[in-house]
């Protein structure tokens, strides 16, 4: 497993991210320096057995926000036609969405190739990027490492919520 099981206080934190109460989380991938969950990992199915293939999941509210507004920009339109064009970063990427798949197989086999964020042949969320180079460390996920270049100190001058705010939101853990 990568990450630290979740505990009360996880739990708590991720609800108040989200504004709900979280589904299928099974570890915290990434903590911000602030202390509090920034990319969780899920399991590959939901309680009620849907399939859920995104496996890791940015939570911090803050975070996420920087992660649109490099979206916004069409950025990924460009890092996709830099796959057609530079066989060492489509190799990289190829890479990054096998080691993905071997991840969330290890967990539980969902019998599909589908990875997270258009892997392997285009780039389609920056956020299920940033979550997976958050989550295993620079140099695997070359998009989600290069969007993180761009983001500095997302945790300051304050965490993007109160570790305890979800419980005087009134959601419940499940």
């Amino acid at each position: 497993m990568v990450g630290e099981p979740v505990d009360r206080a996880d739990w708590e934190a991720v609800a108040a991210q989200l504004g709900r109460p979280p589904r299928a989380l099974r570890a915290v991938a990434h903590r911000c320096p602030c202390g509090l969950p920034s990319v969780v990992q899920t399991q590959p199915r939901l309680d009620d057995g849907t399939p859920f293939p995104t496996l890791y999941y940015l939570t911090c509210r803050r975070l996420s926000g920087l992660v649109a507004r490099i979206e916004a920009t069409g950025v990924m339109l460009e890092m996709t036609e830099r796959l057609a064009t530079d066989p060492q970063l489509a190799q990289a990427y190829r890479s990054a969405h096998e080691s993905y798949l071997a991840e969330r197989d290890a967990v539980e086999p969902l019998g599909t190739q589908v990875s997270a964020g258009g892997m392997p042949d285009r780039v389609k969320c920056l956020h299920a990027h940033v979550a997976h180079a958050l989550a295993r460390g620079p140099g695997l996920n070359p998009f989600g490492d290069e969007a993180l270049t761009h983001i500095t100190r997302w945790w300051l001058p304050t965490p993007c919520v109160s570790p305890h705010s979800a419980g005087s939101a009134g959601l419940r853990q499940a």
